[in-house]
């Protein structure tokens, strides 16, 4: 079982077993595409002008679509930005939580993400329907999460 090292506990991540059948990705960076994914699957689709009532004095919405570009945009950079190597192992991990592998198969995954690689591993990843939820179950089967990431930002 991989061990969480929080705040204060050295780097946060997973930590490498002499198999090397654990994820190296930095759980910090995993926790913040998580969050930020969370933010795009609570965006409204957006409502007409005409949606008011009167108890609302012509208010429309507090969550509309405005901000979706922006939060993609940020995801979409944060992952470009990661290395080759964390890029793979950041789609073996949401194969994992997807149900494609277990963790046992974890080096199969990675080869197989890394034999697959083509294009922007951001457009592939924001395509998924709940990648939030593959991403913390793929950290569940490690044994991970991201209760200290997100209680720590708060």
């Amino acid at each position: 079982m991989a061990a969480f090292r929080g705040k204060g506990e050295g780097q946060a991540g997973f930590q490498n077993g002499s198999e090397g059948k654990m994820p190296t990705i930095n759980t910090d960076k995993v926790c913040f595409i998580v969050v930020k994914a969370r933010e795009l699957e609570s965006e409204d689709e957006g409502v007409e002008p005409d949606a008011s009532n009167a108890t609302d004095d012509g208010f429309v919405s507090v969550l509309t679509e405005d901000a979706f570009p922006t939060i993609r945009k940020e995801i979409s950079s944060f992952i470009e930005s990661m290395d080759i190597d964390e890029q793979v192992e950041l789609v073996a991990l949401m194969w994992v939580g997807r149900g494609d592998f277990v963790a046992s198969e974890w080096n199969e995954a990675v080869r197989q993400a890394r034999a697959r690689h083509e294009g922007a591993t951001s457009t592939y990843l924001l395509g998924v329907p709940l990648l939030a939820s593959f991403l913390e179950g793929g950290l569940a089967e490690f044994g991970e999460s991201c209760e200290l990431y997100a209680a720590d930002r708060q």
